[in-house]
């Protein structure tokens, strides 16, 4: 289906026009399929203060939008006529779904403007990035009033007990296995896996690999409907790294390849170790040079850095490793067409758009620099000191961010300042608070 064809329909009443925010939540707005049509010609207006927002609407600052020389102006929104899909939920002739994103200015600092770019850049030197994303989450048999009601602690989860791949709570759980594929069928989402995970309640579902845009696109319409199948089952999803101590982290893996503008695979070499070809390797030396710097990008809230405590299973620093899940790059798959990378720093809160945009640029700077990467971790990672560390809590973070000159080069000054704006504004309001843990061992004898 096309928007020309759903215009043509005179069944067709309204449509949804949705652009992505800086913390991957779908805003948007229903218009109706006559204001549809001028939309598609010139764009839509929509305030770019959409990018300083928190989940809960609280107003981050973003140099230039909300300050004191802010003017909450509206800004063109350009819709994309190929992310053209439908609402699962919605009757026909209300249930055009239409991504858009920012152009112009604001452009600088819309995520998935930005991840255009990256991939631009890269076709210019003649290399497509092919990448798919695996999304982690817990479910929980709560609503969002009794999860409040409880003060978020000792919620009850989906199940019971940790279990990783057990096939009797997928089979207890097969009515909402069954919904979330039936969801993803109006919403073109290419569903490739899910399973349970490693923690009381924890899932993962994957999208398959693809190219451009449209692999992050789905991820965010997968964590957006995700949610919202839950609601209206009466139930709750987190995406938090780490909604309670007792939890293992959470986070989205991102797996990419290279291929050259024929199509013609980059990272296989039958004569290589692996199969690890030249190309891949300068890939890898990339992801290790540059990603450390762009760690606030893959972990962008106060509680993304809590996903690093002692025990739980993520990186352990930028170490990479053939399959190898104890490092931070884990080399997948046995030939030409399966051979990628997968970048398993990204915290399941991260903007997929971002993680997208920060890896791929990473990678092939470092292909283009012909950076060659440290050695290949062998055996656990977790009992070896790496050679390389990301930002291990948010202050880091953002000072490297702000002082990296490849962030500025690839991602963009403009960018860079606004979004360490906006995570400063977090952390420092975060600072002010007393969390109760602090009240339960020091408030008698402390």
């Amino acid at each position: 289906m096309t928007i020309d064809d759903y215009l043509a329909d005179p069944a067709s009443r309204f449509a949804t026009v949705a652009m992505t925010d800086t913390n991957g939540l779908l805003r948007g707005q229903m218009v109706s399929a006559r204001s549809l049509k001028g939309i598609v010609r010139s764009g839509m207006g929509m305030s770019p203060v959409q990018l300083a927002l928190d989940p809960t609407d609280a107003m981050l600052t973003i140099p230039g939008v909300n300050d004191d020389k802010g003017d909450f102006h509206d800004d063109p929104l350009q819709v994309d006529p190929a992310s053209v899909r439908r609402l699962p939920w919605s009757k026909p002739g209300h249930d055009l779904l239409v991504l858009s994103n920012y152009v112009g200015a604001s452009a600088q600092i819309c995520p998935r403007a930005l991840l255009k770019s990256v991939i631009a850049r890269a076709g210019e030197a003649g290399l497509v990035p092919k990448y798919g994303m695996e999304l982690e989450y817990t479910l929980f048999d709560e609503t969002p009033e009794s999860a409040r009601a409880k003060g978020y602690r000792n919620l009850r989860t989906a199940t019971a007990h940790a279990s990783h791949d057990l096939l009797l709570y997928q089979v207890v759980q097969t009515e909402w296995y069954e919904a979330v594929a039936a969801m993803c069928e109006p919403l073109r989402i290419d569903l490739a896996k899910m399973h349970e995970e490693i923690g009381a309640g924890f899932m993962e579902a994957c999208v398959g690999a693809g190219e451009g845009t449209e692999p992050a696109d789905q991820l965010v319409l997968l964590k957006n409907f995700i949610r919202a199948l839950a609601l209206r089952q009466g139930r709750s999803v987190t995406f938090m790294p780490r909604w309670t101590e007792k939890a293992d982290s959470q986070s989205i893996h991102l797996h990419i390849s290279l291929k050259d503008e024929n199509g013609q695979p980059l990272f296989w070499d039958p004569n290589g170790k692996n199969g690890v070809s030249r190309k891949f390797r300068h890939f890898l030396g990339g992801l290790q040079t540059y990603i450390g710097d762009l760690t606030l990008i893959f972990q962008p809230t106060v509680n993304s850095y809590r996903r690093f405590a002692p025990g739980t299973f993520a990186p352990p620093g930028l170490t990479w490793g053939f399959e190898n899940r104890t490092t931070c790059f884990r080399l997948v798959g046995h030939d030409e067409g399966t051979l990628r990378v997968e970048n398993r720093l990204p915290g399941a809160d991260s903007n997929p758009y971002l993680s997208a945009a920060a890896t791929i640029a990473a990678g092939v700077a470092g292909v283009l620099g012909e950076i060659e990467p440290d050695p290949e971790t062998i055996g656990s990672g977790y009992a070896q000191e790496p050679a390389r560390d990301f930002a291990r809590s948010m202050p880091e973070a953002i000072e490297r961010l702000r002082g990296s000159a490849f962030a500025k080069d690839w991602l963009g000054e403009r960018f860079v300042d606004a979004f360490a704006a906006t995570r400063q504004c977090q952390y420092d309001e975060f600072s002010r608070k007393v969390p109760d843990v602090e009240l339960e061992r020091f408030f008698d004898l402390g």
